[in-house]
Protein backbone atom coordinates (compact mmCIF):
# COMPACT_ATOMS: atom_id res chain seq x y z
CA UNK A 1 0.00 0.00 0.00
CA UNK A 2 1.51 3.30 -1.16
CA UNK A 3 1.55 6.15 1.38
CA UNK A 4 2.33 9.87 1.20
CA UNK A 5 3.23 11.19 4.66
CA UNK A 6 3.28 14.87 5.64
CA UNK A 7 4.71 15.91 9.03
CA UNK A 8 7.00 18.86 9.71
CA UNK A 9 8.68 17.50 12.84
CA UNK A 10 11.61 15.39 11.70
CA UNK A 11 11.63 12.92 14.61
CA UNK A 12 7.92 12.22 14.35
CA UNK A 13 8.06 11.99 10.56
CA UNK A 14 10.97 9.56 10.73
CA UNK A 15 9.19 7.53 13.41
CA UNK A 16 6.01 7.30 11.34
CA UNK A 17 7.97 6.20 8.29
CA UNK A 18 9.68 3.43 10.27
CA UNK A 19 6.39 2.35 11.89
CA UNK A 20 4.47 2.15 8.62
CA UNK A 21 7.31 0.39 6.81
CA UNK A 22 7.41 -2.19 9.61
CA UNK A 23 3.79 -3.01 8.71
CA UNK A 24 4.60 -3.38 4.99
CA UNK A 25 3.43 0.05 3.82
CA UNK A 26 5.45 1.66 1.03
CA UNK A 27 6.28 5.30 1.82
CA UNK A 28 6.45 6.93 -1.61
CA UNK A 29 7.02 10.42 -0.15
CA UNK A 30 7.65 11.86 3.32
CA UNK A 31 7.34 15.65 3.17
CA UNK A 32 7.36 18.54 5.63
CA UNK A 33 5.40 21.40 4.01
CA UNK A 34 2.13 22.18 2.29
CA UNK A 35 3.61 22.84 -1.18
CA UNK A 36 5.57 19.56 -1.03
CA UNK A 37 2.42 17.71 0.01
CA UNK A 38 0.38 19.20 -2.84
CA UNK A 39 3.07 18.18 -5.35
CA UNK A 40 3.40 14.64 -3.95
CA UNK A 41 -0.36 14.00 -3.93
CA UNK A 42 -0.75 15.24 -7.49
CA UNK A 43 2.22 13.36 -8.94
CA UNK A 44 2.21 10.11 -6.98
CA UNK A 45 -1.54 9.35 -6.52
CA UNK A 46 -1.00 7.34 -3.31
CA UNK A 47 -3.38 4.75 -1.88
CA UNK A 48 -3.63 6.87 1.28
CA UNK A 49 -2.22 10.14 2.64
CA UNK A 50 -1.31 10.55 6.32
CA UNK A 51 -1.22 14.29 6.97
CA UNK A 52 -0.47 16.57 9.90
CA UNK A 53 -3.06 19.36 10.10
CA UNK A 54 -0.48 22.10 10.73
CA UNK A 55 2.28 22.38 8.13
CA UNK A 56 4.56 25.16 6.89
CA UNK A 57 4.32 27.77 5.58
CA UNK A 58 1.20 28.87 7.49
CA UNK A 59 1.36 26.46 10.45
CA UNK A 60 -2.44 26.76 10.73
CA UNK A 61 -4.43 24.14 8.82
CA UNK A 62 -2.20 23.97 5.75
CA UNK A 63 -2.03 20.15 5.75
CA UNK A 64 -5.79 19.73 5.99
CA UNK A 65 -6.49 22.24 3.21
CA UNK A 66 -3.93 20.59 0.91
CA UNK A 67 -5.58 17.23 1.51
CA UNK A 68 -9.07 18.63 0.89
CA UNK A 69 -7.94 20.22 -2.39
CA UNK A 70 -6.44 16.91 -3.47
CA UNK A 71 -9.72 15.12 -2.68
CA UNK A 72 -11.61 17.63 -4.82
CA UNK A 73 -9.25 16.95 -7.72
CA UNK A 74 -9.27 13.20 -7.11
CA UNK A 75 -12.63 12.40 -5.45
CA UNK A 76 -12.45 9.78 -2.75
CA UNK A 77 -8.69 9.92 -2.29
CA UNK A 78 -8.14 8.44 1.20
CA UNK A 79 -6.81 10.91 3.78
CA UNK A 80 -6.02 10.36 7.46
CA UNK A 81 -5.43 13.65 9.26
CA UNK A 82 -3.41 13.88 12.48
CA UNK A 83 -3.86 16.70 14.97
CA UNK A 84 -2.33 17.68 18.29
CA UNK A 85 -5.69 18.74 19.73
CA UNK A 86 -9.38 17.99 19.16
CA UNK A 87 -10.82 20.44 16.65
CA UNK A 88 -14.36 19.51 15.62
CA UNK A 89 -14.12 21.89 12.65
CA UNK A 90 -11.45 19.67 11.09
CA UNK A 91 -13.70 16.62 11.40
CA UNK A 92 -16.61 18.51 9.83
CA UNK A 93 -14.50 19.68 6.89
CA UNK A 94 -13.28 16.15 6.22
CA UNK A 95 -16.83 14.78 6.30
CA UNK A 96 -18.38 17.60 4.27
CA UNK A 97 -18.54 15.70 0.96
CA UNK A 98 -20.40 12.78 2.57
CA UNK A 99 -17.99 10.11 1.34
CA UNK A 100 -15.58 7.79 3.07
CA UNK A 101 -11.86 7.33 2.89
CA UNK A 102 -11.31 9.92 5.63
CA UNK A 103 -10.00 9.83 9.17
CA UNK A 104 -9.19 12.24 11.97
CA UNK A 105 -6.98 11.12 14.86
CA UNK A 106 -5.08 12.77 17.67
CA UNK A 107 -1.33 12.27 17.45
CA UNK A 108 -1.43 10.39 20.75
CA UNK A 109 -2.99 7.46 18.86
CA UNK A 110 0.27 6.99 16.97
CA UNK A 111 1.81 5.52 20.12
CA UNK A 112 -0.62 2.60 19.88
CA UNK A 113 0.91 1.08 16.76
CA UNK A 114 -1.80 -1.47 16.05
CA UNK A 115 -4.63 1.05 16.51
CA UNK A 116 -2.90 3.57 14.27
CA UNK A 117 -2.07 1.07 11.53
CA UNK A 118 -5.64 -0.26 11.66
CA UNK A 119 -6.91 3.30 11.15
CA UNK A 120 -4.63 3.83 8.13
CA UNK A 121 -5.84 0.59 6.57
CA UNK A 122 -9.52 1.34 7.19
CA UNK A 123 -9.22 4.81 5.67
CA UNK A 124 -7.31 3.41 2.69
CA UNK A 125 -10.16 0.92 2.25
CA UNK A 126 -12.72 3.72 2.00
CA UNK A 127 -13.82 3.72 5.64
CA UNK A 128 -14.35 6.58 8.06
CA UNK A 129 -12.27 6.79 11.25
CA UNK A 130 -12.92 9.40 13.93
CA UNK A 131 -10.95 9.89 17.13
CA UNK A 132 -12.85 8.77 20.26
CA UNK A 133 -12.33 12.19 21.86
CA UNK A 134 -14.10 13.88 18.94
CA UNK A 135 -17.05 11.53 19.37
CA UNK A 136 -17.16 12.11 23.13
CA UNK A 137 -17.24 15.89 22.64
CA UNK A 138 -20.04 15.64 20.09
CA UNK A 139 -22.01 13.36 22.41
CA UNK A 140 -21.47 15.62 25.41
CA UNK A 141 -22.61 18.70 23.50
CA UNK A 142 -25.85 17.08 22.36
CA UNK A 143 -26.65 15.01 25.44
CA UNK A 144 -27.81 17.83 27.71
CA UNK A 145 -31.01 18.70 25.85
CA UNK A 146 -31.35 15.89 23.32
CA UNK A 147 -34.30 13.62 24.11
CA UNK A 148 -33.46 10.85 21.60
CA UNK A 149 -29.96 10.49 23.08
CA UNK A 150 -31.50 10.42 26.53
CA UNK A 151 -33.53 7.37 25.54
CA UNK A 152 -30.42 5.33 24.78
CA UNK A 153 -29.34 2.78 27.36
CA UNK A 154 -25.76 2.93 28.71
CA UNK A 155 -24.86 -0.06 26.52
CA UNK A 156 -26.37 1.60 23.46
CA UNK A 157 -24.28 4.72 24.15
CA UNK A 158 -21.16 2.53 24.23
CA UNK A 159 -22.14 0.95 20.92
CA UNK A 160 -22.92 4.38 19.45
CA UNK A 161 -19.47 5.71 20.35
CA UNK A 162 -17.74 2.72 18.76
CA UNK A 163 -19.98 2.85 15.70
CA UNK A 164 -19.18 6.53 15.20
CA UNK A 165 -15.46 5.72 15.39
CA UNK A 166 -15.89 3.51 12.32
CA UNK A 167 -16.11 0.09 13.95
CA UNK A 168 -18.02 -2.75 12.31
CA UNK A 169 -20.55 -4.82 14.28
CA UNK A 170 -18.01 -7.65 14.51
CA UNK A 171 -15.32 -5.31 15.88
CA UNK A 172 -17.73 -3.77 18.40
CA UNK A 173 -18.83 -7.23 19.54
CA UNK A 174 -15.20 -8.24 20.05
CA UNK A 175 -14.39 -5.13 22.07
CA UNK A 176 -17.48 -5.39 24.29
CA UNK A 177 -17.20 -9.20 24.55
CA UNK A 178 -20.74 -9.92 23.36
CA UNK A 179 -22.19 -11.63 20.31
CA UNK A 180 -22.41 -9.92 16.94
CA UNK A 181 -26.15 -10.64 16.99
CA UNK A 182 -26.48 -8.62 20.22
CA UNK A 183 -24.65 -5.69 18.63
CA UNK A 184 -26.94 -5.91 15.61
CA UNK A 185 -29.92 -5.55 17.92
CA UNK A 186 -28.34 -2.59 19.72
CA UNK A 187 -27.55 -0.80 16.46
CA UNK A 188 -31.09 -1.29 15.21
CA UNK A 189 -32.43 0.21 18.45
CA UNK A 190 -30.01 3.14 18.19
CA UNK A 191 -31.04 3.98 14.64
CA UNK A 192 -34.71 3.71 15.55
CA UNK A 193 -34.38 5.97 18.60
CA UNK A 194 -32.34 8.57 16.68
CA UNK A 195 -34.66 8.48 13.69
CA UNK A 196 -31.90 7.43 11.28
CA UNK A 197 -32.18 5.15 8.28
CA UNK A 198 -30.85 1.67 9.03
CA UNK A 199 -27.86 0.66 6.88
CA UNK A 200 -25.64 -2.39 6.72
CA UNK A 201 -22.89 -0.33 5.10
CA UNK A 202 -20.36 0.54 7.82
CA UNK A 203 -19.35 3.83 6.25
CA UNK A 204 -22.89 5.06 5.59
CA UNK A 205 -23.92 4.41 9.16
CA UNK A 206 -20.83 6.17 10.54
CA UNK A 207 -21.59 9.23 8.42
CA UNK A 208 -25.25 9.15 9.48
CA UNK A 209 -24.38 9.00 13.18
CA UNK A 210 -21.73 11.73 12.91
CA UNK A 211 -24.16 13.96 10.99
CA UNK A 212 -26.75 13.45 13.71
CA UNK A 213 -24.31 14.20 16.53
CA UNK A 214 -23.06 17.31 14.72
CA UNK A 215 -26.53 18.85 14.29
CA UNK A 216 -27.23 22.10 16.04
CA UNK A 217 -23.64 23.30 16.05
Amino acid sequence: MRVVLAEDLFLLRDGLVRLLEAYDFEIVAAVESGPELTKALAELAPDVAVVDVRLPPTHTDEGLQCALRARRERPGMPVLVLSQHVEQLYARELLADGTGGVGYLLKDRVFDAEQFVDAVRRVAGGGTVMDPQVIQQLLARRAADDRPLGRLTPREVEVLELMAQGRSNAAIAGQLVVTERAIGKHTSNIFAKLGLEVSDDDNRRVLAVLAYLDQGR
